[in-house]
This record gives C-alpha cells, structure tokens and sequence, in this order.
C-alpha cells in the first residue's frame, strides 16, 4: 500500500480533472450558519441590555417603595425569550425562534410601557442640567430605545434564519 508524502505533491489517483462530481454545499446552508451566528451575537447583545435592566430595576427600587412590576414583568420575559432563543438557535427548531420572537417582542413592548410610565420627558432629556436628577431615568430610555432598535434587527434576523430553515417548496 502506498503513502502519500506530501513533499510528492499531488495524491496518486487524482488529476484534478474530478471537481465536477464533487458535492456544492447547498447556499441555504451557508444562509443558515450565518444567520445562526449573526443571531447569537444579537443574543449576547440582548444579554447585555436585560442585565443593564435588572441594575436599573434594582437601583430605581431602592429609590422608591418597592420594584417596579412593568420592569421586573420586562426582565423576566426578556430573559425568557434568550434561553428561548439559544435553544431555537443551538437546536435550529423553528417553533423556538417564533416562541423567541414573540417573547422578545412583548419584553421590549413593556419596557417601552415602563419608560412611558416614568414620564421621563423630552424637557429633561435636552435640559443638561437635569440630567443629574434623573440619570436613572435616562439610562433606562436609551436601554428601552436600544431594545426597540434590536428587536428590530433581531426579528428581520430570526425570519431569515427560518426561511433558509425551511425546505425549499418543491413545484407540482
């Protein structure tokens, strides 16, 4: 039985003249491991913001009476929708990415209402002098404005991701 040596070049049987009956990864394919890792760095970047909202929730908590029920509902919903998420990811199962979509949408939906709740106006957030007073209340707006951008991307991702999922429709 003959090696092969690399320092020979080429291995014996093989002219290069069979690159026709090599297989061509199917383009879907590449779509969907791509989108998968576009959508893990979307979910990393969600973490981020969701563990920006559990400070704030803390810190505005022992500010005032006790939590705010908006903000804990959007936390905990936001990191539901991220375990979510990875396991539709990881396991490329279609109905977790659509239970993902949905339970990311409702977290962002109520940090939206959280913010609106607050009344943070738009007074404060061009007087710099008040910013002092209420940089709690600032940081929480840009995380929520942040969230909604993100959602955004990551939705248009995730219905991507499913559609190169899917098998291709086949014509009758």
């Amino acid at each position: 039985m003959q090696q092969r040596k690399s320092a020979l070049g080429r291995p014996s049987g093989t002219d290069g003249s069979d690159f026709s009956y090599r297989m061509v990864v199917d383009p879907r394919y590449t779509k969907v491991a791509q989108g998968k890792s576009r959508l893990y760095v979307l979910i990393v970047i969600q973490a981020v913001i969701q563990v920006i909202g559990v400070v704030c929730a803390f810190l505005s908590a022992s500010d005032q009476e006790g939590p705010n029920n908006l903000a804990v509902s959007s936390i905990t919903f936001g990191f539901i929708s991220l375990i979510v998420g990875e396991l539709g990811r990881r396991r490329s199962q279609v109905s977790f990415l659509r239970a993902y979509m949905l339970t990311s949408s409702i977290a962002a939906f109520l940090s939206v209402a959280c913010v609106i709740r607050t009344g943070i106006s738009l007074e404060v957030i061009q007087n710099q002098s008040a910013w002092a007073t209420h940089k709690l209340e600032l940081l929480e707006s840009g995380r929520a404005l942040l969230g909604v951008l993100l959602q955004i991307i990551t939705i248009s991702t995730t219905v991507s991701l499913i559609c190169n999922m899917s098998p291709p429709k086949r014509a009758s």
